[in-house]
């Protein structure tokens, strides 16, 4: 239950699918019907236009489901902006499609204390891959990268990995939410200008668990070197390099 001392907020959890049949299903899972009532969450699945069952999942599982407008292409930052736009939640939680929460109701708890600053702009998780694919590349480039977060957040801008970003809703909403025209460094361009209306707070304590199917098709160098070109190119530019971002199934 939550706790009362503490003025409990609506959580609006958003994920953003295409063709994620295989994982979708774990994803919402975990937010049980108890789960949802005694935290006063609603779970969104946006989804980018699947051919496969995913509406079909997310309709079962889900508070609502938000279908792409059929004449825009979608990317994901319209996705999440379009789940943003159908919520009621004060605190916006965006995850991936193919992620889940180590624990759940620490994070529930952990959003209604740190939401009571009002300077508060957004929390930043720690990542990890899924514990049952875990090899040692994982765990050396996961501790290095989330160990580069947590500096960049304390001492220089803000930064938050895409797999889950903790936002609130009023400053999403300020910086006019994710910025659709990026193919790829939307969850660091979110971040830096979040950074820019109050604190960015990264949370040790909270782990996300990610498919590692990216890392396992391209490798930690070339993912790396994508997202550490993209991310200067927005710092600089204010667009990423990449033009489209491949889907990994």
């Amino acid at each position: 239950m939550p706790d009362n001392s503490l003025s409990v907020k609506k959580i609006s959890f958003i994920i953003p699918a295409l063709n994620e049949e295989k994982l979708l299903r774990r994803t919402l899972l975990q937010f049980t019907e108890n789960l949802k009532k005694d935290n006063d969450l609603e779970i969104i699945v946006s989804d980018g236009g699947s051919s496969d069952k995913t509406s079909e999942i997310a309709n079962e599982l889900a508070d609502k489901v938000i279908f792409k407008n059929e004449n825009i292409p979608q990317n994901i930052s319209r996705g999440r902006n379009a789940g943003a736009k159908h919520s009621q939640g004060d605190v916006l939680v965006f995850l991936n499609a193919d992620t889940y929460v180590k624990d759940i109701e620490l994070m529930l708890k952990k959003i209604n204390e740190e939401f009571t600053d009002q300077n508060l702009a957004a929390i930043a998780c720690k990542i990890k891959v899924f514990p049952d694919e875990e090899i040692v590349s994982d765990k050396m480039f996961h501790t290095f990268y989330n160990n580069y977060v947590r500096l960049l957040n304390k001492f220089f801008m803000g930064m938050g990995r895409g797999e889950c970003h903790i936002v609130s809703r009023k400053k999403f909403f300020e910086v006019n939410g994710y910025n659709e025209e990026m193919a790829a460094g939307e969850d660091f361009d979110l971040y830096l200008r979040l950074s820019k209306t109050g604190k960015i707070s990264f949370k040790n304590e909270l782990i996300v668990y990610e498919s590692p199917r990216r890392y396992r098709k391209y490798g930690y160098i070339n993912v790396f070197w994508n997202w550490t070109i993209n991310s200067i190119s927005v710092f600089l530019f204010k667009k990423s390099v990449s033009k489209s971002w491949e889907p990994i199934r």
